[in-house]
């Protein structure tokens, strides 16, 4: 037997589910915590083109 056949016996055949249907994203608590905390940050980009985060509080200080 191969081992794919042997784990078919334990585990039954492999289910599929409509491969057709859209995936659906379903947000929980601890995402909806990340958005709210990156929704604090502006991103800002260099005269470089290097790209980076700053807090929106902290936009209008210059530094010092």
């Amino acid at each position: 037997m191969d081992k794919t056949d042997k784990l078919r016996l334990l585990f039954g055949p492999a289910n599929r589910g409509d491969t057709a249907a859209p995936v659906v994203h379903r947000h929980d608590d601890f995402e909806h915590a990340s958005e709210d905390d990156l929704a604090g940050f502006e991103v800002e980009t260099d005269s470089h083109g290097h790209h980076y985060a700053v807090r929106k509080t902290d936009l209008g200080k210059e530094a010092v």
